[in-house]
C-alpha cells in the first residue's frame, strides 16, 4: 500500500527533529496567551507562506491538507461569532446574536486554530518518524526500548488497514460484507474483530520477542545506523520563526487590521 506522496527534499527536511520540535512547541504555549487578533492574523500568514514554500508538496496536496483546518477555522469561529456574548450588538435574529466583541474573538480563535493546524502539518510533513525517534535517542537520551516500541506501533498501523482491507474482501467473497439488523450488525463487528485482534496479539508477541532477544531491555549503551545532529539548518529555522513572530508583532502595531488590540 502506498502511503507517500510525491514531494521535494527542502532545507525544513533537513533540521533536526529534536531541534524543530522544541522550536515548535513553545510556539504552541505563545499562541494561546496571544490576545492581539492583529498578531495572529499576522503570523497565519507569514507561517502559512513558509509551509506552502519549503513543505515539498504540491499545492493541490498542501490544499487537501488545509481544508479540514479551513472547515475547523469557519466553525470554531463562526459560533463565536453567532453566539457569543458582547454589548456592541451589530445582528440579532433569534438566537443569532453578532456582537462586536463576539466577531473579533471568533476570528482571534479561529486564527490560533489555524495556527496550530499550520505547524503541526509543517512538522508532520517535514519530519520522517525513523530520523525523530533516532534524533530523541541521541539527542534527549530517550531510551531505545520505548523510542523502537513507538516505531514499532507506527509500523503496524498500515498493517493493520491492509488487513482490514483483506478480511472486508475476503467477506465480501462470501457476501458475508452487509448486515441489516442490530444483531447481525454485532455478528459482522465479530468477524471483522476477532481475525483483526488475533493477527495483531500474534504480531505484537513477535515483536516483544524480537527485542528482547536483540536486548532492548537492558540499559546498555546501543549503537545507532543514523547519526542526527544539529546543523545549520537547525539556525535558519530558528532565525525564520523570530523574523514571523517579531514582523507580526511590529505591523500589528503599525499597520493593524482591526482596532481591538486585546479581546479579553
Amino acid at each position: 500500500m502506498r502511503w507517500s506522496m510525491e514531494h521535494k527534499e527542502t532545507w525544513l527536511h533537513q533540521t533536526n527533529p529534536t531541534a524543530k520540535l522544541l522550536l515548535f512547541l513553545p510556539m504552541f504555549v505563545v499562541i494561546v496567551f496571544v490576545h492581539n487578533p492583529n498578531v495572529l492574523m499576522n503570523w497565519a500568514v507569514g507561517f502559512t507562506v513558509l509551509f506552502i514554500l519549503f513543505s515539498g508538496y504540491r499545492m493541490k496536496h498542501i490544499f487537501l491538507f488545509l481544508l479540514p483546518f479551513l472547515f475547523i477555522f469557519v466553525s470554531t469561529s463562526s459560533s463565536m461569532i453567532l453566539f457569543g456574548k458582547g454589548e456592541t450588538t451589530w445582528f440579532r435574529w433569534g438566537l443569532i446574536h453578532i456582537t462586536e466583541e463576539s466577531f473579533y474573538r471568533g476570528v482571534h480563535l479561529g486564527f490560533r486554530a489555524l495556527l496550530f493546524a499550520i505547524f503541526g502539518l509543517m512538522f508532520a510533513l517535514t519530519t520522517k518518524p525513523v530520523l525523530l525517534f533516532y534524533s530523541l535517542m541521541q539527542q534527549v537520551k530517550l531510551k531505545p526500548k520505548y523510542a523502537y516500541s513507538f516505531l514499532a506501533a507506527i509500523r503496524l498501523l498500515p498493517i493493520m488497514i491492509e488487513e482490514f482491507q483483506t478480511v472486508h474482501q475476503a467477506l465480501k467473497v462470501r457476501r458475508a460484507a452487509k448486515a441489516n439488523g442490530f444483531r447481525s450488525k454485532l455478528e459482522l463487528v465479530k468477524r471483522y474483530a476477532i481475525p483483526l485482534l488475533s493477527q495483531s496479539i500474534r504480531r505484537a508477541q513477535r515483536i516483544a520477542v524480537a527485542m528482547e532477544t536483540k536486548g532492548f531491555t537492558n540499559g546498555r549503551k546501543r549503537t545507532f545506523y543514523y547519526e542526527v545532529k544539529l546543523g545549520k539548518y537547525d539556525v535558519y529555522l530558528f532565525v525564520v520563526i523570530c523574523m514571523i513572530v517579531a514582523v507580526g508583532y511590529y505591523m500589528a502595531d503599525v499597520f493593524p487590521y482591526v482596532a481591538v488590540k486585546d479581546v479579553r
